[in-house]
């Protein structure tokens, strides 16, 4: 029987005041520490309202331990809670009618397992499985949280390319442009592709990459929750058809997880986070 997740459905957001037009002069560095805390940011000021904490920092510390004990990464929690829709007042369960289902397949990655479960393991075996088809061993893993493209995995690409594409949030990179067709986009040549403004050209041919090819991870209703780069040391000729739909069912089959994982062990989390907060309801 097919398995259907809910759509991501965005809560009101505070205004927040780290998100105004970044300082003159920002590093790379800087912009990505500052783009890093705004989801937990915003998720501080949504749980010290909702349950009448102390302070931000309390609201911090519930998130941190949430974090810490369900193994998953803050700023995803973070990006959840500001992405699911308020407990109802007064209940003593935030997800009281959930249904809970099985980790989706993943033979197109060849998981088997305790890894069918965990959140890493599952981003390297997709990571490994592409690189195979893609035949080259250059490539990163990007999901999409807060509007932005945030790296998450990577292999064979230097620090250099790595704090530069940290977080993505020009809509005209092959990246974003995978993720929001949802469809997979190759460039043949960096060197003379049309896509990539001039600093983010010299950060890609710097790490050895003359090419690349993005693939959108995709949930059950087509919706593209990261994308899969590879990057290859010399120019491409478009992929075989074969090729293609090997990197497609990955793609499917990863995005699935991805959302099996956010709808059942990430409300995992946030249940707990509501059922341990400190509040009278």
């Amino acid at each position: 029987m097919s398995q259907e997740f809910p759509s991501p459905q965005q809560s009101p957001r505070p205004a927040l005041r780290d998100e105004a037009a970044p300082p003159a002069g920002e590093t790379t560095g800087e912009r990505n520490r500052r783009l890093a805390h705004i989801g937990v940011a915003r998720a501080q000021q949504v749980l010290t309202a909702r349950y009448r904490l102390p302070s931000e920092r309390a609201a911090f510390e519930l998130l941190r331990e949430t974090s810490q004990r369900f193994n998953i990464k803050l700023h995803t929690l973070a990006d959840v809670v500001l992405r699911t829709p308020a407990p109802d007042a007064g209940a003593s369960l935030w997800f009281p009618r959930r249904t809970r289902h099985d980790p989706p397949p993943l033979s197109h990655l060849a998981m088997a397992g305790a890894g069918r479960t965990s959140h890493g393991a599952v981003l390297k075996g997709a990571l490994r499985r592409v690189l195979q088809v893609a035949e080259t061993t250059m490539g990163n893993v990007q999901l999409a949280e807060q509007g932005m493209l945030r790296m998450e995995r990577h292999a064979g690409l230097n620090r250099e390319f790595t704090e530069f594409f940290a977080f993505v949030r020009n809509p005209t990179t092959p990246c974003a442009q995978a993720a929001g067709r949802r469809q997979q986009i190759t460039v043949k040549d960096v060197a003379v592709a049309d896509a990539f403004d001039e600093e983010s050209r010299r950060t890609i041919l710097q790490t050895g990459s003359r090419a690349s090819h993005s693939m959108p991870l995709t949930g059950p209703r087509g919706q593209a929750v990261g994308v899969i780069s590879t990057h290859h040391d010399r120019p491409l000729t478009d992929f075989s058809r074969t090729r293609l739909a090997a990197l497609e069912a990955v793609g499917a089959q990863a995005g699935r997880w991805l959302l099996w994982h956010r709808y059942t062990l990430v409300l995992d989390a946030l249940e707990h986070l509501h059922t341990s907060a400190p509040t009278a309801r």
